[in-house]
């Protein structure tokens, strides 16, 4: 029986390498992307793909899937001999511009990638995935007027590009060294006080190299009475994906805000346009208040959705704070409605001064809206309406009214 298999192998192997070395260039080229992508055997793609070039030497797509093999596998030297050699063929495909700046962006040669970025828009000036790539490779690199203009000529074309959006956001952050801004927030209770609240806060951010510095100040008229607050927030950038929030506030006025705020998160741009924070905030009066924060964000099309949630723990129950926001951008990264729902109150509210009353602690629903856009690209506008519904004590509640304003001027 063996003998029999022997012999049948003997005779079978010349009519199976006569099969392997009649493929055509289409099948060795599919038998190598098979071996890549479900086999992940980048060794045998790499020997099929260049099997397939040699009855096809001028077959594009091949090549340029050579030269993306060889960059998976970080055989540079080789990459770079196949790009130039289609690029001193004057080849304009699309995917070749892709891969070959991809190959450049990925090993920190930026300059290098741009300037076959703008070769491959000259041809293909509608190309989303050039755009991107280029908004990305400028925004690494620094060049935010640049990245901005390609990542907005993109949402021109595609609104509901997902990535594009999401770039955009985090570009807009630095495409103005500095920026000056005004506030005001109005509320009206219906039971809990007698007086209406008016805050107004003024604010100054700086962009950085290392990333934005915020200093603000706040009037605030509450309970017949005024007081200030004084705000310091940073946001250093660590990586490409992680950043820190750090804030600090100290007040005179206790009660009216308090004595000593601060907050730390730390903040994860994710991949596929996700993202995430944890970290804390602390508030002190006459003692000190420790709230944990998380939140996580997902960038879809035009939309924006965010689940957080604040965790108040003391000595007897732990106290919950949870809001989901939706924001659905109309064009650029300044220009989106808003729409919020939760419950309990977060440290970041108008209410937090309350917190010492362990009001916190008691029910809170709240729904709102916001409406922001731009005019000129550079002044910025916002307006807000909050509706609560707070038990302030056990077993009564009240409702509360809020109204914002905004305006910010980039320069």
């Amino acid at each position: 029986m063996k003998n029999c298999l022997g012999f049948l192998m003997v005779l079978l192997f010349p009519f199976a390498l006569y099969s392997q070395q009649n493929l055509s260039a289409d099948e060795l080229f599919s038998e190598a992307r098979n071996a890549a992508f479900e086999q992940k055997d980048y060794t045998t793609a790499i020997k099929l793909t260049k099997e397939a070039l040699e009855k096809a030497p001028d077959y594009t797509d091949i090549s340029v899937f050579l030269g993306r093999l060889y960059t998976w596998t970080n055989d540079l030297s080789s990459a770079r001999a196949v790009f130039d050699g289609l690029e001193k063929k004057e080849v304009r495909d699309e995917d070749f511009f892709i891969a070959y700046a991809s190959l450049e962006y990925w090993n920190y040669q930026n300059d290098k990638a741009i300037e076959i970025l703008n070769k491959g828009l000259e041809y293909h000036p509608q190309s989303e995935a050039l755009l991107l790539l280029k908004g990305k490779v400028d925004f690494n690199n620094s060049n935010y007027a640049d990245a901005e203009k390609a990542v907005n000529t993109l949402l021109r074309i595609n609104p509901k590009n997902t990535e594009a959006r999401a770039l955009s956001i985090k570009i807009n952050d630095f495409t103005s060294k500095n920026a000056i801004g005004i506030a005001y927030n109005f509320s009206h209770f219906d039971k809990q006080f007698d007086d209406d609240w008016h805050i107004v806060g003024l604010s100054y951010k700086r962009v950085t190299p290392i990333g934005s510095v915020i200093l603000k100040g706040n009037y605030a008229n509450k309970f017949a009475s005024s007081g200030t607050q004084i705000e310091l927030e940073a946001y250093p950038k660590l990586s490409k994906m992680f950043y820190l929030y750090v804030g600090a506030g100290y007040s005179n006025d206790v009660g009216i805000f308090p004595k000593f705020r601060s907050g730390v998160s730390l903040n994860a741009n994710l991949p596929k346009s996700y993202e995430a924070e944890v970290g804390y905030r602390q508030l002190y009066f006459s003692n000190n208040i420790w709230m944990y924060t998380a939140s996580v964000g997902k960038y879809y099309k035009n939309f924006w959705f965010n689940l957080r949630t604040y965790i108040t723990p003391d000595n007897d129950n732990i106290s919950q704070s949870y809001t989901g926001t939706v924001r659905y951008y109309t064009t650029g990264a300044t220009d989106y409605f808003a729409f919020q729902i939760g419950t309990g109150i977060s440290p970041e509210s108008y209410l937090s001064n309350l917190l010492e009353n362990e009001i916190y602690k008691l029910k809170t629903f709240k729904i709102g809206g916001e409406y922001n856009f731009a005019v000129q690209k550079t002044n910025l506008f916002s307006i807000s309406a909050m509706y609560y519904n707070t038990e302030y004590l056990p077993k009564t509640k009240g409702n509360q009214y809020d109204f914002s304003l905004g305006y910010t001027k980039k320069f």
